[in-house]
C-alpha cells in the first residue's frame, strides 16, 4: 500500500469526525482500511516465514519452511 493510500484513510477519517461522510466515502473508507490490515497481514506473514532459529545441537531451522508458511485466516 502506498502513501497516497495511508493519506486518504487518514483524510476519510478526520472528514468524519468533523463533518461525516457520504455513503460513498464510506465504502471508499471500509475498502481502503481490509487494503492496509491484508498489506500487514502480508508484510507479517513475510516476517515470520523468515525467522530461523539455531537448536541447541547448533543446527539452523528455517521455520517457513518446517511450517510451510503462515496461512491467511
Amino acid at each position: 500500500m502506498d502513501q497516497k493510500c495511508i493519506d486518504r484513510i487518514n483524510e476519510l477519517y478526520h472528514k468524519s469526525q468533523a463533518e461525516g461522510l457520504t455513503p460513498e466515502e464510506k465504502e471508499e473508507q471500509t475498502r481502503l482500511r481490509r487494503e492496509y490490515i491484508e498489506a500487514i497481514r502480508r508484510n507479517m506473514r513475510a516476517n515470520l516465514n523468515s525467522i530461523s532459529i539455531q537448536e541447541e545441537d547448533g543446527t539452523i531451522t528455517d521455520l517457513g519452511k518446517k511450517y510451510g508458511g503462515v496461512q491467511s485466516e
